[in-house]
């Protein structure tokens, strides 16, 4: 009876063994990868110096290398999206964090959003003013309220009572951005004194001054995928416009049943036509490849109304892909099938 009872004992024992020896493997032989961008726009390759082009390269594969780090861990892709858009934020090379640009009336109003691709829950803030991270507050959003969505000084309201970092306004100062501000408002005012009108006269301001985002996405050893989004909005806009970073749905979306997107662009048409949610409904519901989907609504619905900018997304399978309308977008992505990439132009 006892050495019936010490076998079974052993066999149990040895078939959990194995299991959990076949569950490591099958973790270090699980597929993961990361994308990131840091905005899609006017992209003048005339003055993209080599020493510029070098600080922009090396800035992105810095944010990449440091969320693939992450997942090479075995994290989770929310912590490796996290990290990798910090990093971003705190570059003054982008529209993000310390990079953002100025508001009409000369400050910045950050916005960032975060969704989980297997639980779907999601976390968003707009319009804030002192919060150094606006993508840790997004992550604070999802994880410990009960809201997806908080802005304005409740959102700096709920930040301090998490204890995220808080710094003035002015800590997002930068001169490159404040002159941009200055050119921008001079031709606001040339051109709203020819069209008696606010409205009309900022439809006229160049791309350039009309978008600028970071945005990462990621697959983890876990399989589930994680889509990030942070930015520091328009140029010169008023009236507290926000635009689709921080709206789940527009300019972030993860879903584990179809893909993960980050997206950069002007605003307004990724708000109206659903961009990041809609990849991943094509992608789903139609049976067709992320690489597909993606390419119909950024190459083809969004060109039709007239809307430029891009996309970064990933599928569970760990496929990647960044389409972009604009003449250039700022990407790096990373593989752990030995895949590589970073560029600014189509051409890269």
């Amino acid at each position: 009876m006892k050495s019936t009872l010490l076998l079974s004992t052993f066999l149990t024992i040895a078939s959990s063994q194995l299991l959990f020896a076949e569950q490591a493997q099958a973790s270090d032989e699980a597929i993961f990868a990361i994308a990131i961008h840091g905005g899609a726009g006017t992209i003048d390759r005339s003055k993209m110096t080599a020493e510029k082009r070098l600080a922009y390269e090396s800035a992105l594969k810095q944010a990449r290398d440091s969320g693939y780090a992450i997942l090479a861990q075995g994290k989770s892709s929310q912590a490796a999206v996290i990290a990798a858009i910090q990093i971003l934020e705190n570059s003054p090379l982008f529209n993000a964090g310390k990079g953002a640009v100025y508001t009409f009336d000369g400050e910045h109003e950050l916005d960032a959003s975060i969704m989980n691709g297997k639980t779907l829950n999601a976390g968003a803030v707009s319009g804030v003013k002192t919060v150094k991270s606006p993508i840790a507050l997004a992550e604070s959003v999802m994880e410990k309220s009960v809201h997806v969505m908080l802005s304005g000084e409740g959102a700096e309201d709920f930040a301090r009572q998490q204890g995220l970092a808080s710094v003035e306004n002015s800590y997002f100062d930068t001169d490159a951005r404040y002159q941009s501000l200055l050119k921008a408002k001079k031709k606001l005012a040339e051109k709203e004194k020819e069209l008696k009108d606010f409205q009309a006269a900022h439809k006229t301001l160049n791309n350039e001054y009309k978008y600028g985002t970071v945005g990462a996405v990621a697959l983890d050893k876990s399989g589930t995928i994680t889509a990030g989004t942070s930015t520091g909005g328009m140029t010169a806009k008023r009236f507290g416009r926000i635009g689709d970073a921080p709206i789940i749905g527009a300019g972030t979306y993860a879903n584990n049943d179809s893909c993960a997107v980050s997206a950069t662009g002007h605003g307004e048409y990724f708000i109206r036509y659903h961009v990041a949610a809609d990849i991943c409904a094509r992608m789903q519901y139609q049976g067709i490849s992320l690489e597909k989907a993606a390419d119909v609504v950024i190459n083809d619905v969004l060109v039709k109304a007239g809307g430029s900018g891009g996309i970064i997304a990933i599928d569970t399978a760990g496929n990647i892909t960044m389409p972009f309308n604009s003449t250039g977008m700022y990407r790096a992505s990373k593989s752990s099938n030995g895949d590589e990439f970073v560029g600014i132009f189509k051409d890269d």
